[in-house]
């Protein structure tokens, strides 16, 4: 069983999601994570795509790698910004013969360095549209959420009915970061309102960089915690501690999560394994529990 929507259906799943490095070097340490992560056997893992295809090749050469010669099913991330329609269904195409079956279809963000920006593709739920065209039924697609708006929407109705438009034509969703699980559980409630059913899998990211997670936080426009930044702050000179309490906080909203009825769990690893090794296991004990 390879499609994430089959894996969603057969039961909650726990996935990984990776970023292609820029260098030999970065590569080599995220294959050591890989090989420590695989361990787990997590449902699926995922690469992302650099913006406007700045990491293309090696997107498509970690997923088709993975495919090959690791238990984890891959799922190739790809963004619509700076592509033409032809480079597009190429892409697709080549991840359906090297028989990648899931894909995660993004508008993406255009580079800030980029002198020219146009977008073949409008929406992502045209680039799904155009992966069941090159795929048929080959590819599962998922699309992004944003539990608290994302931070481009005018309001967050607006938010709700064009991601509800989205995944009316995708197979599940994944959403960005976040730290409350009502958030979560409100977009559920107000998805359903709308007709939609399709699963969404909460995206979990451990704090173990005070400034780098903050920085993450007002990118995705995720509400950053107060009492969270305050506890964070008064260790931030202390890795060991600011990484205790990062696995404290993420175990128990991914406890949260399973008991809210979510689907799964998606780690944002940041290409590395031992924050997420240290709440994958705080999970078993309290299931276990």
């Amino acid at each position: 069983m390879t499609r994430i929507d089959d894996l969603l259906a057969a039961g909650p799943t726990t996935s990984f999601e990776f970023f292609p490095p820029k260098t030999d070097a970065g590569e080599a340490r995220l294959r050591q994570t890989l090989r420590e992560l695989e361990a787990l056997k997590p449902s699926f893992v995922s690469i992302t795509y650099g913006a406007g295809g700045g990491t293309r090749d090696r997107t498509h050469r970690l997923v088709v790698d993975i495919l090959e010669t690791t238990s984890m099913p891959p799922m190739a991330h790809l963004t619509t910004v700076s592509h033409t329609r032809a480079e597009l269904r190429d892409i697709l195409a080549r991840y359906r013969d090297a028989g990648v079956r899931n894909i995660m279809a993004l508008r993406g963000d255009a580079p800030a360095d980029a002198d020219e920006v146009f977008y073949a593709v409008e929406q992502a739920a045209g680039l799904v549209e155009l992966a069941r065209e090159v795929g048929g039924d080959r590819f599962a697609i998922g699309v992004a959420a944003h539990p608290e708006g994302h931070p481009a929407s005018t309001d967050l109705a607006t938010d709700r009915r064009h991601l509800a438009a989205k995944l009316a034509v995708a197979d599940f969703a994944v959403t960005q970061f976040f730290f409350d699980v009502e958030d979560y559980v409100r977009m559920v409630d107000e998805l359903a309102a709308l007709g939609c059913d399709k699963p969404i899998v909460p995206g979990v990211m451990p704090v173990t960089n005070v400034r780098q997670i903050e920085r993450f936080a007002e990118m995705s426009g995720a509400a950053f915690p107060v009492e969270l930044a305050e506890r964070l702050h008064a260790v931030e000179h202390d890795e060991q501690q600011v990484r205790h309490i990062g696995v404290e906080v993420a175990t128990q909203l991914c406890a949260d999560l399973l008991e809210a009825g979510a689907p799964g769990l998606h780690f944002y690893t940041l290409n590395r394994s031992t924050a997420t090794q240290k709440i994958h296991a705080n999970l078993r004990s309290w299931q276990a529990a």
